[in-house]
């Protein structure tokens, strides 16, 4: 008896290549800790940040969130002519393994 999406019923192939996976995410997030990555995301969006910390479940990665500075001294033309100042600031996030796909995690591209 075979079932279309799985293969034969019984075979433990796909728990088999789900449990590869997972051991494949958890290498690459070993590989890249501490460092400033893009994270491909499931639903097709990029997620960069520092991997932090992982477990058995997920990773922990900080995440940039870009800041606005209210200040209104705009006199004489800004800060030194170049508009207004920006501030980066990180905030911890957890994310499951399941929510990354293949390439889960690659260096951010530095531009030197």
């Amino acid at each position: 008896m075979n079932n279309h999406y799985y293969g034969p019923i019984g075979n433990q192939g796909y728990r088999d290549q789900e449990f590869n996976d997972y051991r494949n995410i958890m290498d690459t997030c070993q590989r890249y800790m501490n460092y400033h990555v893009v994270g491909q995301m499931s639903d097709g969006t990029q997620m960069n940040g520092i991997l932090q910390d992982m477990d058995d479940e997920g990773v922990t990665m900080l995440v940039p969130e870009d800041i606005d500075d209210d200040s209104d001294d705009m006199r004489f033309g800004g800060y030194g002519g170049y508009g207004r100042r920006r501030f980066r600031r990180f905030r911890r996030r957890r994310f499951p393994y399941n929510v990354f796909i293949f390439p889960f995690f690659f260096p951010f591209p530095y531009y030197y």
